[in-house]
């Protein structure tokens, strides 16, 4: 039996509840940082964005934050925090509309009128009793993370966990991207967000893509999964084009597809599938537009094509392009290695663009240097470790013709290159350079400021010894 659910509520009706229960709790109703930096969190803006718009200091947004997500711990009997901050306060809800057994109810020392529809507008004074808690997230039924790496030293990635999570559990988004130069750490990334979010699903699933399945193959592993719990009483006689989608609307999965890039064919631009597996941008297209509950997040060096080309924040698509780490959390990386004294170590951290796994490589091989380290520092050395010229082998092995034109004249440029001089180069045409030069951004081994273009130095020097 389903149960009756109060309707989900907008930004007006959160904002006014959470009022109600700061009054509640302080006597004082909300200030204007207060009601900022939950009209932001509720938005999915960041602090920084937040304090931006506020016009204050991001310490300032924090702190006023980190009071907010207190009281409403307490008046609300669980853990409240921006990233869960909706979905605690509808939860709340639903435990007052629970409550409304008749037209007038006193809820501590205040009282409120119920309605046909709505929840009450002020909130209990007191934390929900138990049995209102164990209504607060959904049951996770099924787990499948056999294919999921084991996650190793997490390196801070606070803005962009926060980011997905509020794309996720928030905005429920229903298909997103998460993308980078190899080593940048997208999968531990992933690995770390499954790990705090899973428990809000009923169904999560880890598919690794590094053996291509086709869309067959890898609909019927989703759909036996998915499966478990139903009897299906003909399923060879009820198929249908696409049954997955059938369980994604009925119930709540999370789905992850790591090494997405395996769709797609070497030799031509970013984003092209591979023969044989045109049939996933079918599936992802009905992922975008059908209505369902659910989540796709695919991970890869690669977008699909169609991810690639939204741009429309009303769309329930969204891109994360992972770049590097933080001075801060790089440092951790070179005090594990041992480099942790080093002074300029900044400079060596910029040089490798807060790579994880390049500064990983290159802090290792610089403790066998010892001596020559100090002098190789200085000079601005980019060393290429044999295990990062092979990780960088693996993507520029993929690349177009054209795309390797383009990066050859990148390479042999140190200041970013305008568009117009690249331009001028007779030898490609301008149609294939501005695809090349679009196809080379999506697979983030350019970076484009304004209407120039410029290649990371690491690159640039593994194209220069040839390789």
């Amino acid at each position: 039996m389903h149960k009756i659910l109060p309707a989900p509520m907008n930004l007006k009706e959160v904002l006014k509840l959470a009022d109600e229960i700061i009054f509640t709790k302080t006597g004082q109703h909300l200030d204007d940082l207060q009601e900022a930096v939950l009209r932001g969190t509720l938005q999915g803006d960041k602090y920084k964005e937040i304090a931006k718009n506020f016009d204050c200091s991001e310490s300032s947004v924090r702190n006023a934050g980190s009071e907010l997500w207190q009281i409403l711990s307490e008046q609300l009997g669980e853990e409240v925090s921006k990233s869960n901050l909706r979905s605690a306060m509808e939860r709340f809800q639903f435990s007052l509309f629970s409550n409304v057994v008749q037209d007038h109810v006193q809820v501590g020392s205040l009282n409120f009128c119920g309605e046909a529809r709505h929840p009450p507008d002020i909130p209990n004074s007191h934390p929900p009793n138990q049995e209102t808690s164990n209504t607060k997230q959904p049951q996770t039924f099924y787990q499948d993370l056999s294919e999921m790496p084991e996650l190793g030293a997490f390196y801070d990635r606070t803005p962009e966990l926060e980011t997905l999570q509020t794309w996720i559990l928030q905005q429920r988004c229903r298909l997103i991207s998460l993308t980078g130069i190899s080593g940048i750490g997208k999968t531990t990334l992933a690995v770390q967000l499954i790990q705090q979010i899973k428990d809000e699903f009923e169904y999560v699933i880890w598919c690794s893509l590094e053996a291509s399945p086709t869309l067959t193959e890898f609909q019927d592993k989703l759909i036996q999964f998915f499966s478990q719990s139903e009897n299906l009483d003909s399923p060879a006689t009820n198929k249908k084009s696409f049954p997955l989608i059938k369980y994604l609307q009925k119930h709540r999965c999370l789905v992850v597809l790591d090494d997405i890039h395996n769709l797609f064919s070497s030799g031509e631009l970013a984003g092209k599938y591979k023969p044989g597996y045109e049939d996933y941008r079918s599936l992802f297209k009905q992922i975008e537009k059908l209505s369902h509950q659910s989540c796709f997040l695919l991970i890869g060096w690669e977008q699909s094509r169609e991810v690639s080309q939204v741009k429309s924040q009303n769309i329930p698509i969204h891109t994360l392009q992972l770049t590097g780490l933080d001075i801060a959390a790089a440092r951790e990386i070179l005090r594990d290695h041992g480099l942790g004294e080093i002074d300029n170590s900044e400079a060596l951290i910029q040089r490798y663009q807060g790579n994880p796994l390049w500064l990983k490589s290159v802090a290792t091989l610089m403790q066998k240097l010892e001596g020559y380290l100090i002098e190789l520092l200085l000079n601005d050395t980019i060393l290429l470790p044999e295990d990062l010229k092979d990780i960088l082998q693996q993507q520029f092995s993929r690349l177009s013709e054209i795309e390797k034109q383009v990066l050859s004249l990148l390479a042999q440029e140190t200041n970013p290159v305008n568009l117009t001089k690249l331009l001028e180069n007779a030898i490609i045409l301008p149609s294939n350079l501005l695809n090349a030069l679009q196809s080379l951004l999506q697979r983030c081994l350019i970076e484009q400021q304004e209407s120039s273009y410029i290649l990371p130095p690491v690159l640039r020097q593994y194209i220069k010894e040839g390789c």
